[in-house]
């Protein structure tokens, strides 16, 4: 809930009348957003989290199969992550299914979501890993 929420549902100490004017001066929040509220409108934040390409569980899901496979020491390209989420969403029913992969950026966004995810810069592998040539036995 948030602070708007909340301060429309706690009752005003007495003496302060109950108005719009009021409540916003006591609890801090603009009278514009505490009618907004009283109507019915959600906050910005509850509409980002409702415009999500995953839901809560494939996002874990999808993070888990990430870290795995970085943890493995094959790292999954940014390039190939939106395929993996529309992976992820196959087993909706069709009507909740989405239809297209998101979008290229969705990828970036996701990283910086989900902190775990934030690629680590792997060392640079050695050129003379391949010379072997003194270890080999004729």
């Amino acid at each position: 809930m948030d602070k708007a929420s909340q301060a429309l549902a706690e009752n005003l100490p007495e003496g302060i009348p109950n108005t719009y004017a009021a409540r916003s001066a006591h609890t801090n929040v603009p009278i514009s957003t505490l009618g907004h509220r009283k109507r019915g409108r959600r906050s910005r934040e509850d509409k980002a989290i409702d415009q999500r390409y995953l839901y809560p569980y494939e996002e874990n899901a999808v993070s888990d199969f990430l870290t795995r496979s970085a943890a493995l020491g094959q790292p999954v390209r940014v390039k190939y992550m939106p395929a993996i989420a529309f992976s992820a969403t196959r087993h909706r029913p069709e009507a909740d299914r989405p239809l297209k992969p998101p979008h290229y950026n969705w990828a970036k966004r996701f990283e910086t979501r989900r902190t775990e995810l934030i690629a680590r810069t792997n060392k640079p592998q050695d050129w003379n890993r391949y010379n072997i040539y003194d270890k080999v036995i004729h």
